[in-house]
């Protein structure tokens, strides 16, 4: 075990014994996988009071229960006394919270009473026995009952109602000919203007390295390497390629990775804004006086948005890098001769290693209350902004943060932190609504900050631990991304919503 404790005898049934309180439990020595220290923990929503969140225990997802929740007893800080004990049973683990370890005692059967007919305030059901002794009692607790309260929750621990799955008709407003009208585009900004792709030329998006290794005698444009799927990937300042002022890379900076012929050029942009869906008929040709500048020809169109007060350029890979001399610095870039060691690699921005495209998956990784969920990308039909002018409906459930109009069609919008029993939030420049279909149903949810599109390789996505019924319909699956000590809860979209809550939408 990961923890040193004192053994009173080696023989006979033993129990590692513990306090909550004042009180003494114990449970069986050969249910205790280990004892550790609190690990880093991630909150998940819509699970029993007493889960105190899951953890990354050397690369399996582990649910941890303070069992002072569990027994009603008063929460306290943890300390350094705290640890947490790792307990198996019947191939359930969980992790049980407890204020301090004792020892392991050894008792014969004799020494074991019912715990049934003890005059406790623990319930009778979590108790399999009692060990009488002079000095006190030693409450023996139910392992298989423990681990069901880690694993699926309990009754009376139960917050919420099971969900029925989402379904409906196909939203009409979305027909085929609607999406051939269409474009989709990533907007991003630098200094202070705003550009955008076309999606289709974006293979994703990541944070940018702490250390970007140069390579000698390319253009000043191309500001160095970074290793990405097991490739070297050349990293283009779109600042000096438009010739804008320098500025900072921060925490908000990312790498916008776009397909440029059989190879693919990272573009380090200022941030990422927002994933558009724009009808044509809102887009127009570059003017010819602007196109015949010196940077003109990188441009493909421009975009009008909200009556003409948002222009937003449209970029092309294949216009930006048509330069001979750029596309051969690019070429000397991702050909370098550089030692492994000296790359800053995909690990360290939060992508993982990937086996080929069939075994990865792509997602749109957003925050809510600090914590990080993802989403499939073919299910994320645009990102926007929260609007000033958001329209409250009387009457509507609480979680509807109200309706908007997007291009003419309403858009009933989910306050996603409420949705998920979490604390509310003042609204702020970094949150954006996430456009998803559901059931049939075009829905807005507010998140926090939408942070990356990220490739995750399909052997660190495990099944996550059910803690409850509605939590297993809502995130089935978890990304253990143990190189950076991440873990993101993906989650399914089309159990967002319940049956009842779409009704409710429709009528909006």
């Amino acid at each position: 075990m990961s923890a040193t404790i004192e053994t009173e005898a080696d023989s006979g049934g033993q129990f590692v014994t513990f306090q909550i309180q004042t009180e003494l439990f114990g449970v069986p020595l050969a249910d205790v996988r280990e004892i550790i220290r609190m690990p880093d923990l991630v909150q998940v929503p819509l699970c029993p009071p007493s889960l105190e969140g899951i953890a990354n225990l050397r690369g399996t997802v582990l649910p941890v229960t303070n069992l002072r929740r569990v027994f009603g007893v008063e929460a306290v800080a943890h300390d350094d006394a705290t640890r947490v004990m790792v307990v198996s049973r019947a191939g359930a683990t969980t992790g049980l919270v407890v204020d301090r370890m004792a020892r392991v005692v050894t008792a014969d059967p004799q020494d074991i009473e019912s715990g049934g007919a003890m005059d406790t305030t623990i319930r009778s059901d979590l108790l399999r026995g009692v060990i009488k002794r002079p000095d006190g009692l030693i409450m023996l607790l139910d392992p298989s009952r423990l681990t069901d309260m880690g694993i699926g929750g309990s009754a009376r621990d139960a917050r919420v109602t099971p969900r029925g799955r989402a379904g409906g008709p196909a939203d009409p407003a979305l027909t085929q000919a609607a999406k051939a009208d269409e474009i989709q585009l990533v907007s991003f900004e630098a200094a202070s203007q705003e550009y955008a792709f076309p999606i289709q030329d974006v293979q994703e998006i990541v944070q940018v390295p702490g250390r970007i290794t140069h390579v000698p005698k390319t253009q000043p444009h191309v500001v160095g390497v970074m290793t990405l799927r097991d490739r070297l990937l050349p990293l283009v300042s779109l600042r000096r390629l438009f010739a804008l002022p320098e500025a900072t890379v921060d925490e908000h900076s990312r790498i916008v990775v776009v397909s440029l012929g059989s190879g693919s050029v990272g573009i380090v942009m200022d941030t990422v804004k927002e994933v558009l869906r724009v009808s044509r008929s809102l887009v127009d040709p570059v003017p010819a006086l602007f196109a015949s500048g010196a940077d003109g020809g990188q441009f493909e169109a421009i975009c009008r948005l909200n009556g003409g007060q948002r222009l937003v350029t449209i970029l092309s890979p294949r216009r930006m890098f048509h330069d001979a001399a750029l596309r051969a610095a690019i070429e000397t870039a991702q050909n370098a001769d550089i030692a492994p060691e000296d790359v800053m690699t995909e690990a360290d921005t939060g992508s993982q290693q990937a086996l080929g495209t069939d075994d990865e998956e792509q997602f749109v990784i957003f925050r809510l209350c600090g914590e990080e969920y993802g989403v499939p990308i073919a299910t994320v039909q645009e990102i926007v902004r929260v609007p000033d002018d958001l329209t409250r409906v009387p009457k509507a459930a609480s979680f509807i943060e109200g309706v908007v109009n997007l291009r003419g069609s309403v858009l009933p919008v989910v306050d996603q932190r409420r949705r998920f029993g979490l604390k509310e939030a003042e609204r702020n420049d970094r949150q954006r609504i996430m456009v998803l279909t559901i059931g049939g149903v075009r829905t807005g949810f507010i998140v926090d900050q939408v942070s990356e599109v990220l490739k995750i390789a399909r052997d660190t996505i495990e099944a996550a631990p059910e803690l409850s019924e509605d939590q297993a319909h809502l995130i089935g699956r978890v990304a253990n991304l143990t190189e950076r000590e991440r873990m993101i809860l993906l989650l399914d979209p089309a159990h967002l919503l319940d049956t009842g809550e779409l009704a409710t939408l429709r009528t909006l």
